[in-house]
């Protein structure tokens, strides 16, 4: 369930390649609440997959703020609740944010069971018969019970997404973030992958969502947001976006994927 409480805070937020030759991000602002789940669309290089891999500072940005849980990850210090200052370790707030990429990243030597409880025991700390418990349950929650013993190259670009998934879930999230997560799918693929993606929405999780997949963006998103050459153009709900686009730009990006 969305609520008012903000979660990401993202202001003014660039990213530069050479000098200010090429931007990437120029001058992005967004709120996320707590239970929103934000689609974010637009053409190709219009700064998309460059925004979701900034909220993790997978990317670097130039300048602009990131406030997670009330903590601007982009400083190299931080003020804790006792007064406190503190040295800034991203790790400790990437773990709060699970990825899903276009492509799986599974280790193929490890069976599915153990590319699933690898990072919660490792660095979470989690007790490995809980992690392996806690790993089929979702298994079973996303049709995959049977398949904890295969390793990542005996299932289908689907089921392995579907794993991908599920992996970022054990580490207890408290936002998701997925970059394109179907477009390395065969056509027949991506509606499993979809529907997975359709439930987490419904459990309330926090998903921001950068796709191609115009219907899945006007079915699942609450909030719509197109970019393009590196700022947010126009957002809004679904039909408002979809049906009642006022921005040119927009416009005719949704005549021609539509």
């Amino acid at each position: 369930m969305q609520t008012d409480t903000k979660i990401l805070q993202v202001t003014n937020l660039k990213k530069h390649y050479n000098g200010e030759e090429i931007k990437a991000l120029d001058g992005v602002s967004l709120d996320i609440n707590q239970g929103d789940v934000v689609v974010i669309i637009g053409p190709s290089g219009s700064g998309k997959s460059t925004f979701l891999r900034s909220l993790n500072l997978l990317e670097q940005p130039t300048s602009g703020s990131i406030v997670f849980e009330g903590v601007d990850i982009t400083k190299k210090k931080f003020t804790d609740a006792d007064g406190k200052v503190k040295k800034l370790n991203i790790d400790d707030y990437r773990k709060k944010m699970g990825m899903v990429f276009q492509h799986f990243n599974l280790f193929p030597h490890m069976t599915i069971l153990k590319n699933m409880t690898l990072a919660p025991v490792k660095v979470k700390g989690m007790n490995e018969e809980e992690a392996k418990q806690k790993a089929l349950t979702l298994l079973n929650r996303v049709g995959l019970g049977d398949r904890a013993d295969a390793y990542p190259a005996q299932l289908s670009g689907g089921q392995k997404q579907r794993v991908a998934i599920v992996r970022a879930l054990m580490m207890e999230p408290a936002v998701m973030l997925f970059d394109e997560p179907t477009s390395a799918l065969d056509p027949e693929m991506v509606g499993e992958v979809l529907e997975v993606m359709k439930e987490l929405a419904q459990t309330g999780m926090t998903m921001i969502i950068v796709t191609h997949e115009m219907g899945f963006a006007r079915e699942v998103g609450k909030r719509v947001i197109f970019m393009d050459a590196g700022k947010i153009v126009e957002q809004g709900g679904p039909e408002d976006i979809f049906a009642n686009p006022q921005n040119p730009r927009l416009k005719a990006f949704l005549k021609k994927v539509l």
